[in-house]
């Protein structure tokens, strides 16, 4: 039985990564739990293999023998923004990790530190979550943290609201920034699963950003809300 997205089609997975037996245990796993999964290794073998079609998921390495990841992250978050990315690799230091993030990664999981269970995390990214690995995540939040306390001032200014979002808008994104799916943003504003992922795509179009973390982060900033 395949594993299938909201419009009943089995996911499809691009597995970017240059080293062929983890590779090939990744590819396994997925592959057992219903996935349609092609792999590539190489920056190249992933630009060809895009040209067929959009994946719903990629899978890649940061470190790769042409190039490097996030060049490739770039390009599918402009070209297809409904694929969902998520790093898996053993760089976790603090230019990877926000490079990875600021230019469209949406979960970041560090090698060493892998889940057992690669396909439920697939289905958790899938599902709206963003499976980011503890240290990275305690990172994060460290430097965010940091970046609000260098840039407190005295007062807090009103609420800017520059990107005229709804309060419907609002409450989504407080969602988003607690880490809950769509289907339980749903369920705690009342509104019907299908409905989520169009309010998210105005957030984004509002915000002029292009992944969950952007939008917290702009969020953020204009005192829309508060983590």
């Amino acid at each position: 039985m395949s594993e299938q997205g909201e419009t009943g089609e089995a996911i499809t997975i691009l597995l970017v990564e240059d080293d062929a037996p983890t590779c090939w245990r990744l590819q396994d796993a997925l592959v057992k739990a219903g996935y349609e999964v092609r792999s590539a290794g190489t920056l190249a073998e992933a630009r060809s293999a895009l040209a067929a079609t959009a994946p719903r998921v990629l899978l890649t390495d940061l470190r790769l023998p042409d190039g490097h990841g996030v060049e490739l992250i770039r390009e599918i978050r402009q070209r297809f923004p409904d694929t969902e990315i998520m790093v898996i690799s053993a760089l976790g230091d603090e230019e990877s990790v926000i490079s990875a993030i600021t230019v469209g990664a949406t979960g970041y999981l560090l090698k060493d530190a892998f889940p057992t269970d690669i396909a439920t995390t697939v289905r958790d990214l899938v599902a709206g979550h963003s499976p980011i690995s503890a240290s990275i995540a305690r990172f994060i939040v460290r430097r965010t943290q940091g970046a609000a306390q260098s840039s407190a001032e005295p007062s807090p200014g009103p609420v800017l609201n520059t990107a005229k979002l709804t309060p419907r808008e609002i409450d989504i994104l407080w969602g988003i920034a607690k880490g809950f799916s769509y289907a339980e943003i749903a369920s705690h504003l009342g509104l019907s699963r299908q409905t989520v992922p169009g309010h998210i795509k105005n957030i984004y179009r509002k915000l002029e950003v292009h992944t969950r973390s952007e939008a917290v982060f702009e969020a953020v900033q204009q005192g829309l809300i508060k983590l």
